[in-house]
């Protein structure tokens, strides 16, 4: 009896000490967690439909029409003939060739205008270059630098019932700066027919020009006359102005101008100056060369002043021989308005002549 109820105390007392660690663990268990932040998201926002118009054109496809079955792209020979256009640098000679391209390739007419553009771009810059160069060498040229000019010679001898003999001269000298321009002349006639002296004159001119851009410039201008035939032994006069170059070409060309001038004449048979005006001064200077054989000028003045006015007009046409000569056919006229010691107020000269540019 007492070793039956001893194993059941003990089972009991074992049982009560399981019962007791299985509490505890279950209360560790339970044992309430640290509270966690709860982060709450919000959904993205749903794309807006694009209205109605914005639906219908993206949902149509543009397709190009089908290329013509004749139709060939710029094939590489002529390409290259286009830019072998280009580097010679000749404008006529691109538009001629690009325009037959665009004909006879319709389809490459994107490749061609393409190289039109490139042309284009290649002469501005060339042209710019050569402008910097010119103003470059303009500027550094000293004033005995880059001078042009001729030499005009003609004379004629008759002999016969009547000897005649006339000589006629004249010097230009043109020199062109970065903002100056220069002119000299020289001119010298005299003709004796039948022991007659029927013309002996002489003019001599500097004018100088400052340019102000490539068409307006001012001007002075000194001159000297001796014509005894139309009755004074010497004439200066002084002149300040402005000029307009209308036509700016090199093959056209046409400088108007105006200004005051003053007259200083001593008449033929006085001592001395005897007559002094002021009045005006005009004149135009016309150039135009059909091509590079012949060349036509007109160059005229006309002074107004009280009892002195005067008009000069030279008309020459020029064609080219060889090199720097060229044969001259001129036309000279004067007109006097005061001339105490002859009855006539016109003189007119016709002359043949050589030219030597320089």
């Amino acid at each position: 009896m007492p070793a039956r109820l001893f194993r059941l105390l003990l089972a009991f007392v074992t049982l009560a000490a399981a019962g007791v660690a299985h509490a505890q663990e279950t209360s560790a268990l339970a044992r309430p967690e640290p509270d966690v932040p709860i982060l709450y998201l919000a959904p993205p926002p749903a794309p807006e439909a694009p209205p109605e118009d914005q639906r219908l054109a993206l949902a149509t496809l543009i397709l190009p029409p089908p290329p013509s079955a004749s139709a060939v792209a710029l094939p590489p020979p002529a390409r290259a003939l286009l830019e072998e256009a280009i580097d010679r640098g000749s404008a006529e000679s691109f538009a001629a060739i690009a325009a037959l391209a665009r004909e006879r390739y319709p389809q490459g007419v994107a490749q061609i205008d393409a190289l039109a553009a490139e042309n284009d771009a290649k002469r501005a810059e060339r042209a710019a270059s050569e402008a910097r160069a010119k103003a470059d060498a303009l500027a550094a040229a000293s004033f005995l630098d880059n001078w042009r000019g001729e030499i005009d010679l003609g004379g004629s001898y008759t002999r016969g019932n009547t000897d005649a003999i006339s000589i006629y001269g004249a010097v230009k000298l043109n020199k062109e700066g970065l903002h100056w321009r220069h002119a000299v002349s020289a001119r010298a006639d005299y003709a004796k027919s039948a022991g007659t002296l029927s013309t002996d004159k002489d003019t001599a001119a500097y004018q100088p020009q400052y340019k102000f851009d490539e068409r307006f410039y001012a001007y002075g201008l000194g001159q000297f006359d001796r014509d005894e035939i139309l009755g004074f032994s010497r004439r200066f006069t002084e002149s300040v102005g402005a000029g307009y170059t209308v036509l700016p070409g090199a093959d056209l060309h046409l400088d108007l101008e105006a200004g005051p001038a003053v007259r200083q004449t001593r008449y033929a048979g006085t001592a001395r100056f005897n007559d002094t005006a002021v009045g005006g001064r005009a004149s135009l200077n016309f150039l135009w060369k059909p091509n590079a054989a012949v060349q036509f000028t007109e160059k005229a003045a006309v002074f107004f002043l009280p009892n002195n006015s005067n008009i000069t007009s030279t008309t020459a046409l020029d064609t080219r021989l060889f090199g720097p000569l060229r044969i001259r056919l001129s036309y000279n006229l004067s007109y006097e308005q005061d001339t105490p010691t002859v009855a006539r107020s016109f003189d007119t000269i016709t002359t043949a002549s050589i030219v030597f540019a320089f």
